[in-house]
């Protein structure tokens, strides 16, 4: 026990400063109430397709058409230029400055120019490029005024545009920006608490069902991790880690085992994720509701599994052994 309690509090030591991390203006680091969405090209091309990646932050281009397509900055400037042989970036455009912070905190040099003579560098040698770009996402401080009159429905915000350039013919993307009101937060909470609560209840009934709760368990973080990589939000180790543990659980699962899987799902897997609760748009594929439902079974079937081991470490232990009547007797 005294084992499981210091890893348990180192873990959680870990954890803290991230999970603060989720605060600041009443949504996370990767959601948002602002949904980036793709239309369209208006002169489509059979190789160039376009979306919106992790959860809206990105616009991303991929150039399979064997042509050399540009993407023009804010003053019209060549910006980013899609090759054959790499995509290539051009030193002199402020955008190449300002979109390294979606909000254009960092200073733009003097250099840059958007009247010079562009000034390519490669960054990538494959056909797709991913970045910020202001014309597509809500940049205020604030809430719009719409969302401030009335936050409990969606309310467009505008349509935007980013140029393209084929040559001397030039087209563009298209799209729109949504404002989207949150979820209901607590509900999700409280959700994860009930269906944790009774499947530790269940557990303790009938010990069978640890196995298929582990692989409940391994199955909702995977899933999870899934809905990001397909969303180009990338793949999570600590989730993968987390999923592992789980299926680990359903093979073997002694109670330390159990314990430690299960606080590793529900802190780092579930916790760790559960800024889903809090804004409309996530960083997964498809709707959001799905990627709340995975991290509130997670947090649930990984505080099932923690309770489940502590309670069975707990009673593994010999209760202390109580002198009989017949012994304190001849004691006395």
């Amino acid at each position: 026990m005294r084992r499981l309690l210091v890893i348990l509090a180192v873990a959680g030591a870990t954890i803290a400063p991230a999970t603060a991390a989720f605060a600041h203006g009443g949504e996370g680091a990767n959601v948002t109430s602002y949904r980036t969405t793709v239309t369209g090209v208006s002169s489509p091309m059979d190789g160039l397709t376009v979306r919106v990646v992790e959860g809206g932050a990105r616009l991303e281009v991929t150039n399979d058409t064997g042509r050399s397509i540009e993407v023009l900055g804010y003053s019209g400037e060549p910006y980013l230029e899609l090759r054959p042989d790499g995509v290539y970036q051009n030193v002199s455009s402020p955008a190449s400055y300002l979109n390294q912070t979606l909000a254009g905190d960092t200073p733009v040099p003097a250099t840059a120019d958007p009247t010079a003579a562009p000034t390519w560098q490669r960054i990538s040698f494959g056909t797709t490029v991913r970045w910020h770009d202001q014309r597509a996402h809500w940049l205020g401080t604030a809430r719009p005024p719409q969302a401030v009159a009335d936050p409990d429905h969606v309310h467009r915000l505008r349509d935007w545009t980013v140029p393209l350039r084929d040559q001397t013919r030039l087209f563009e993307i298209r799209g729109t920006l949504d404002y989207e009101p949150p979820p209901v937060t607590w509900a999700w909470w409280a959700g994860a608490a009930l269906l944790g609560l009774l499947l530790t209840a269940l557990v303790r009934s009938w010990s069978r069902l640890v196995a298929p709760l582990a692989v409940s368990a391994g199955l909702a973080v995977l899933g999870y991790a899934l809905m990001r990589g397909l969303d180009g939000a990338g793949w999570s180790g600590v989730l993968l880690l987390a999923g592992a543990l789980a299926l680990g659980a359903a093979w073997k699962h002694p109670p330390f085992y159990l314990a430690l899987s299960g606080f590793v799902v529900a802190a780092f897997a579930g916790f760790g994720s559960s800024d889903v609760f809090l804004a409309a748009v996530v960083p997964a594929a498809g709707p959001g509701w799905p990627a709340r439902a995975c991290v509130a079974v997670t947090i649930a079937t990984g505080a099932a599994l923690a309770l489940t081991g502590l309670l069975r470490m707990r009673a593994a232990v010999p209760a202390t052994a109580q002198p009989s009547p017949a012994e304190t007797v001849a004691g006395d």
